[in-house]
C-alpha cells in the first residue's frame, strides 16, 4: 500500500520529474521541453519551498509516485512568491519575445514565470486556497488520488481555509471527470473548454 506523508526538500527531484510527467494534459511531456526543470519550477517549487505543511507525497515500493500541493491563502502566497520565487528565476530565463500563438513549450512557460495567472477575486471570497495534484499512471486508479486530495483538505480545514480551488484544462478530461465525481462544483469556464472548479471545506 502507498503511503503519503508530507513532501520534504529532498523530494525536489521526484516532484519536478512526476510534474514533468504528467505535463501534457496527464501524459508524459518530457519530449516536449527542453530545460526539463521549466514546467516544475512553476507548478512544484513554489510549494515546496513556501507551502510545506500543504505538500504531501504518495510513496511507494519504489519512490515518490504522486502528489498534491496547495497553498491556504492564495493571495498571500502570490505575494510571497513576488517576492520571493520568481525574481531569481526571471533572472534566469529570459520573457519571451515571440507571439503567444507562436511560442513553445519552454516559451509559454518562461511567459509564465514572468507574467503568473491571477485568479478571480471572486473565487477567492469563498474558495481561498488551491492545489495541484498529479499522480504517475502506476499510482492512478487506485484511490490514492482521493487519499491525497482527502488529506490536503484536512490540513486546510484545521489551518481554518473554507474552501479550495483548482484550475483543469480542456484536453484533460479524464481529470475533469474525477473532479466531478468527487464533488467538485463547476465555478467558472475558461478557454478552450477548461474550468475552475471549487470544493468547500
Amino acid at each position: 500500500m502507498a503511503q503519503i506523508r508530507l513532501a520534504r526538500p529532498a523530494d525536489r527531484a521526484a516532484l519536478y520529474r512526476i510534474c514533468l510527467e504528467t505535463g501534457d494534459s496527464g501524459a508524459d511531456a518530457t519530449a516536449l521541453y527542453d530545460d526539463p526543470e521549466l514546467i516544475g519550477h512553476v507548478y512544484a517549487g513554489p510549494y515546496l519551498a513556501h507551502a510545506p505543511d500543504f505538500a504531501f507525497v504518495l510513496e511507494d515500493g519504489d519512490g515518490v509516485c504522486g502528489y498534491v500541493i496547495g497553498a491556504l491563502d492564495t493571495a498571500a502566497f502570490n505575494a510571497t512568491l513576488e517576492r520571493e520565487w520568481w525574481p531569481a528565476l526571471r533572472a534566469q530565463y529570459a520573457e519571451p519575445a515571440v507571439p503567444a500563438g507562436e511560442r513553445r513549450r519552454d516559451e509559454v512557460m518562461a511567459h509564465l514565470i514572468h507574467h503568473p495567472p491571477q485568479p478571480d477575486p471572486d473565487v477567492l471570497v469563498t474558495f481561498p486556497s488551491h492545489l495541484h495534484i498529479d499522480l504517475l499512471p502506476r499510482a492512478q486508479g487506485g484511490g490514492h488520488g482521493r487519499r491525497l486530495l482527502t488529506t490536503l483538505f484536512g490540513a486546510l480545514h484545521g489551518a481554518g481555509s473554507p474552501g479550495v480551488h483548482l484550475g483543469v484544462g480542456g484536453r484533460n478530461t479524464r481529470a475533469q471527470a474525477f473532479y466531478r465525481h468527487f464533488g467538485f462544483q463547476d465555478l467558472r469556464v475558461l478557454p478552450g473548454g477548461g474550468a475552475v472548479m471549487g470544493w468547500r471545506l
